[in-house]
């Protein structure tokens, strides 16, 4: 039996999905907003954290910028540009010099050549058109049976995507130990701040990990629906 693709029952293999991603949307928020309360016993600033650490590893080419919006902290790794936030640039809390300091090692990821990153770099525009064209060849595909090999076409568009989410797991998962790693060393965390840090970077990086698994659960409902009409 065929179903309007807003009725599909296989919407329903993407709840576990949706629940990760609210857990963890819960989860960065509630961790970044304690430990955005708790100043660093030596107080230095997201963005004093994030310069020295860049010219102690040779990045002092890397800019510093702010970033628009909250949490809206990255790494620019085609301008070489480093972007904080307002609260993460010039706090002095525990989450503002934890994201600094993970951004950080993004840079210096890209510095060194890392590997998953580069590769994940590379892969960045074929995901971003899978992931907005995939649904169009599947539609096509289910409205014209003449066309269903588009269905499959955009099966294979959506696994790009989901390749993209896969490979930034360990590319997240490595920048938040340089973090900590660089922040232990360079003594910017007392060992009784370290366990807020590793709070607010583990809460980060569950997001990539809900991103991944609601990704492969939409591509394995892509297969199920394609399946069906055949």
């Amino acid at each position: 039996m065929y179903f309007p693709m807003f009725f599909d029952p296989t919407m329903l293999i993407l709840i576990p999905g949706i629940l990760l991603t609210m857990y963890a949307q819960r989860q960065v928020k509630s961790n970044f907003a304690r430990y955005l309360k708790v100043p660093t016993m030596k107080g230095h600033t997201g963005i004093e954290v994030a310069r020295s650490l860049l010219d102690r590893n040779d990045l002092s080419h890397v800019r510093i910028e702010n970033a628009k919006g909250e949490l809206g902290d990255h790494y620019d790794p085609r301008t070489e540009t480093l972007r904080l936030s307002q609260q993460v640039g010039r706090g002095s809390s525990i989450a503002s010099v934890s994201v600094a300091a993970h951004e950080v090692g993004h840079a210096i990821q890209h510095g060194l050549g890392y590997k998953p990153l580069s590769f994940r770099n590379l892969i960045l525009p074929a995901a971003k058109f899978g992931s907005s064209a995939a649904w169009i060849f599947l539609i096509v595909g289910l409205l014209i049976p003449s066309m269903g090999e588009l269905m499959t076409v955009g099966i294979y568009l959506f696994a790009v995507a989901v390749l993209f989410q896969v490979i930034t797991l360990p590319v997240e998962f490595n920048a938040s130990n340089r973090a900590m790693n660089l922040l232990q060393a360079d003594g910017y965390l007392i060992a009784e701040e370290e366990k807020g840090a590793k709070a607010v970077l583990n809460a980060a990086a569950l997001t990539y990990v809900a991103a991944m698994a609601t990704a492969v659960l939409q591509l394995l409902r892509m297969i199920m629906i394609a399946r069906r009409r055949r």
